[in-house]
């Protein structure tokens, strides 16, 4: 017997026996998702489930009680439809996320760039600025309540100026920018601090070329600093849109969504319909409705970063 022979023998006999099924690259990737099945599993069971029941929750008429439970098909999109409230909902929703959104981007850029510079003091003004992060949500609302009234300390300190201040929470256009300001103040620090991270990574040889070539300030801001940190400009503007169409204890605390309906949210109309009224149904389907809402707000944020965010293009 030649030597190809007894390897030709040797090969048959080994493609002969049966295949192991726990093979490397199986054991690796069975390793891989038991690492991912616990946030696979939290996904499931607290975004994807969450999402179903309430889809489901809006084709039925669910009256607590009465301990009824009907299905109504679409006749709680209809009932959307043909609500009249929600024209000036929608509106107040509008007006108070693009408020806030631009207001706090715009304060926590601004803040963030007077505290890259290098001079004393800066550590304590980053503290200063960001502590309000920290403090509860709750409790500090409930402060801006006391503050905003109409002999609040607000208007007690416009008095020492001799100007008489209005009745901050109960005016249609001072109730939501009331809000509006509380909510800024409450979080701008955490935008600033990460624009303040993303400033710090800019490097400074690109500032001191280009002010060699002779470029100003705002130049140099405009075609250096900014599309440097894009991405964190990204990143924020999806944060601080989402935070704005979810806000809901500012607007219970302080205004209870009046005076009217000037600083009812859909979020907070949600709540309403959903348990004051007890229209779970009808609470359901305004859930579906912000759902589409902050999904293609997102995604139009998403899309649209190819045409502004350094290094997307």
């Amino acid at each position: 017997m030649t030597a190809t022979d007894l390897g030709d023998r040797v090969a048959v006999r080994a493609a002969a026996r049966p295949r192991p099924f726990w093979t490397i690259p199986r054991r690796d990737a069975l390793v891989g998702y038991l690492m991912i099945s616990p946030q696979l599993a939290g996904s499931v069971l607290f975004v994807l489930l969450p999402l179903g029941l309430v889809v489901y929750y809006s084709l039925q008429e669910w009256n607590v009680l009465a301990g009824t439970f009907e299905y109504v098909g679409g006749a709680n999109y209809a009932k959307l439809l043909a609500d009249p409230n929600m024209g000036q909902v929608l509106a107040s929703t509008a007006l108070f996320s693009a408020g806030l959104v631009v207001l706090n981007l715009t304060l926590a850029l601004v803040l963030a760039i007077l505290l890259d510079q290098r001079l004393r003091g800066t550590t304590f003004f980053r503290t200063l600025f960001f502590s309000p992060v920290l403090v509860s949500l709750v409790a500090w609302t409930i402060v801006w309540q006391f503050l905003l009234q109409q002999d609040g300390g607000v208007n007690g300190l416009l008095g020492l100026a001799g100007v008489e201040g209005p009745n901050w929470l109960r005016g249609d256009t001072t109730a939501l920018l009331s809000v509006v300001v509380v909510q800024v103040v409450k979080n701008v620090g955490l935008n600033m601090v990460l624009f303040l991270a993303a400033l710090q990574g800019v490097p400074r040889q690109l500032h001191e070329a280009a002010q060699l070539d002779g470029a100003g300030a705002w130049t140099r801001f405009a075609r250096i600093t900014v599309p440097q940190i894009s991405p964190t400009i990204l990143l924020t503007s999806i944060i601080t849109v989402v935070g704005s169409l979810q806000v809901f204890a500012q607007i219970a605390v302080l205004t209870q969504g009046g005076p009217g309906l000037s600083t009812t949210v859909l979020v907070y109309y949600l709540y309403q319909q959903a348990f004051q009224f007890r229209h779970l149904g009808y609470g359901a389907t305004l859930s579906v409705l912000l759902f589409l809402i902050v999904a293609a707000l997102t995604l139009l944020q998403w899309w649209l970063r190819r045409k502004w965010v350094f290094h997307e293009s």
